[in-house]
């Protein structure tokens, strides 16, 4: 018996994933056509739905585009500075340059955010509608939880390099890596770590790749003398983008100065008539030309090409504003007391800092009469609590519209707040703080929220106190210094002693305050911002007030901008910004304040026109009676009865 035969396998049964395989072979050996990243972005590059304009790529929506982009795949090219306003696509750029570098010509890119959290956001809005949406990149990211690679929220793989991200304040998301790319975004947001600026750690980590090495930094400007962007601006070639007039055909850069409107009699500003006039020919030029201007627009810089290219862009340029909307946000922002974040974020220029020094004798010369305890302007009342080891001082701050303040009082309380008996200081603070105060219109206020410093000694102390009051809105608050640290952060919760109740925390920008406050002491009595004091504040008050200003340190080589006192006091300064941030955590609408306001007022008028009426009436009647004649009764004849008489 013959043992059975093996079948054998036709070898081209699987003919079809042969050729599969060695399609995919040849396309990951195939060198990839050598392209600009404009190029690339126009050829492959496909915009989601959720932005403004969904679908290809087309760097001719906005050419100032182009040349910035084109300068990351140049040889020639080291570093790429873009000291860029919002609104003109500037993180689009680096999107780009990410895709092209993944897809296009492979390679490691190291890209960094300011905080986590600014990373994650442009991970979920920005990162994975590109790698999704583009199918040259999609075809080459690892898949999440896959076995070819790796894809999670701090790294991403593909065939030829990494993705990494980073954000400045962690060392460890920096330390141990390198790429060729570095891409680091709205640099004027970082903080320096102990290891030093962490765009010069990231360069110098990326100078092992040699030619292949390329920096690409983008910001808005901040303070002058410390920004970054604006440093790295003026290392560079410093190029401006230069746009012909329609009229007269004369290249010129577009310049704040140049943008005018109308106002009508009452003096109203009218934005939508604004137009930008030609510097050469003065005639003024409508929003219909701007697409043509950019179209023959070009970059022009002003100093000799070292291998660094600097690209300057100011708001005015975008092709997605118009004159109105920036002159409608201009005057928005002045009206707010906030020229600052115009300046920056849609002129693309540093602030310079003024009045860091007030003078005490200039705000005692503005106090004023108040005709009640709430001038009229008032809407809602705020307090601020300094807690000192044998006090606790604070000041009632009033508010109106603009975050126009009036200062209404400022008190000592004694006692130790560390004690909790019967006459304790917080009980004598519980009291204060229930007070009504009298407003000019005749109604009484109380206070909206208090904010109370729990940064010294008495830090449970504090919690204990805020944590059994937090229905009076009464918060425990830390200040916190440095630059870019906002007004008020999101609430923590902490513990008030082991078995406390828990208590919201909340963290102050102090440099913020101060730098915001004196800003607004030499604002004009009565302007947005302004501040009023009343004629009972004593010196020592305005003293404490003025009590720092602003210097600037080098550590390591890098300024840093700190508030140092010049008096030995400042609890009257720490105070006005503590009822400033109670302000921003209930942020309430002051319109409806108002309104309720005016309410409670009219409904108190005619209380007491009808108490008056009522009274009127009652004393008339009094008086008609007291005035009613009285009339003599006729006497009888008296009639005699009896024996005699009858």
């Amino acid at each position: 018996m013959s043992s059975a035969q093996p079948q054998q396998r036709n070898p081209l049964s699987n003919w079809s994933g042969l050729v599969t395989v060695v399609t995919r072979a040849i396309k990951k050996i195939k060198p990839p056509v050598r392209m600009k990243i404009s190029e690339w972005a126009d050829s492959f590059r496909i915009i989601g739905a959720a932005n403004a304009t969904p679908g290809r790529w087309k760097t001719d929506n906005a050419p100032y585009q182009r040349e910035p982009m084109d300068c990351m795949s140049d040889r020639r090219t080291r570093r790429v500075s873009l000291m860029w306003s919002a609104q003109v696509g500037k993180t689009e750029i680096a999107n780009n340059v990410v895709g092209y570098h993944i897809a296009q010509n492979p390679m490691s890119v190291m890209f960094m955010q300011p905080t986590q959290s600014d990373l994650k956001t442009w991970q979920e809005t920005k990162l994975t509608p590109l790698l999704t949406d583009t199918k040259q990149i999609a075809e080459v990211v690892a898949k999440p939880r896959g076995r070819e690679g790796v894809n999670n929220q701090l790294m991403k793989s593909y065939p030829g390099g990494f993705l990494m991200f980073s954000w400045s304040g962690s060392a460890n998301t920096m330390r141990g890596r390198s790429a060729p790319i570095i891409i680091c975004d709205e640099i004027d947001g970082y903080s320096v770590t102990e290891e030093g600026d962490p765009v010069q750690l990231l360069h110098q980590r990326s100078a092992t790749f040699g030619d292949l090495s390329k920096l690409l930094e983008i910001s808005t400007p901040t303070i002058k003398g410390f920004s970054r962007i604006e440093k790295a601006f003026e290392a560079g070639d410093k190029r401006y983008f230069y746009v012909p007039c329609p009229h007269c055909r004369e290249f010129q850069r577009l310049q704040w100065s140049q943008v005018q409107w109308e106002k009508d009699e009452d003096g109203t500003h009218l934005p939508h008539t604004a137009l930008y006039y030609c510097e050469h020919c003065g005639v003024g030029i409508e929003d219909k030309y701007k697409f043509s201007m950019l179209e023959k627009g070009v970059w022009t810089a002003s100093k000799r090409f070292m291998g660094h290219a600097s690209f300057h862009l100011n708001e005015l340029y975008s092709p997605w504003r118009t004159w109105a909307q920036i002159v409608e946000s201009f005057l928005a922002k002045k009206a707010a007391g906030d020229s600052q974040s115009f300046i920056n974020v849609s002129l693309a220029e540093t602030w310079e800092e003024d009045g860091e020094v007030i003078n005490e004798s200039t705000l005692m010369s503005r106090k004023e009469v108040y005709v009640a305890e709430c001038p009229q302007g008032v809407i809602v009342i705020t307090v601020g609590v300094d807690v000192q080891p044998d006090r606790l001082e604070l000041e009632v701050v009033g508010w109106g519209m603009n975050e126009e303040s009036w200062s209404i009082a400022f008190a000592v309380l004694p006692g130790d707040p560390d004690d909790f008996g019967e006459h304790s200081v917080w009980n004598a603070l519980d009291d204060y703080l229930d007070r009504r105060f009298l407003h000019e219109s005749g109604v009484e206020l109380s206070i909206l929220a208090s904010c109370i410093d729990s940064g010294g000694n008495n830090t449970q102390s504090v919690y204990k106190y805020c944590a059994k009051r937090k229905s009076s809105r009464r918060f425990a608050i830390k200040g916190q210094g440095g630059v870019g640290v906002p007004i008020v952060s999101a609430a923590k919760k902490k513990k008030s002693g082991k078995r406390g109740r828990p208590v919201d925390l909340y963290m102050v920008g102090v440099d913020q305050c101060k730098t915001l406050l004196y800003r607004r002491l030499e604002k004009e009595v009565g302007t947005a911002g302004s501040c009023h004091f009343p004629d009972h504040y004593p010196d020592t008050y305005f003293e404490q007030l003025t009590a720092e200003k602003c210097i600037t340190r080098y550590i390591k080589g890098f300024p840093k901008r700190e508030w140092v006192k010049i008096r030995p006091r400042n609890e009257a300064l720490d105070c006005r910004n503590y009822a400033y941030a109670a302000l921003n955590i209930m942020n309430p609408s002051l319109t409806r304040y108002q309104k309720r306001i005016e309410k409670q007022a009219a409904e108190l008028e005619s209380v007491q026109k009808g108490q008056t009426v009522v009274e009127t009436q009652e004393e008339t009647t009094v008086q008609q009676r007291k005035v009613k004649p009285k009339t003599k009764r006729k006497r009888r004849p008296r009639r005699r009865s009896g024996f005699v008489s009858g």
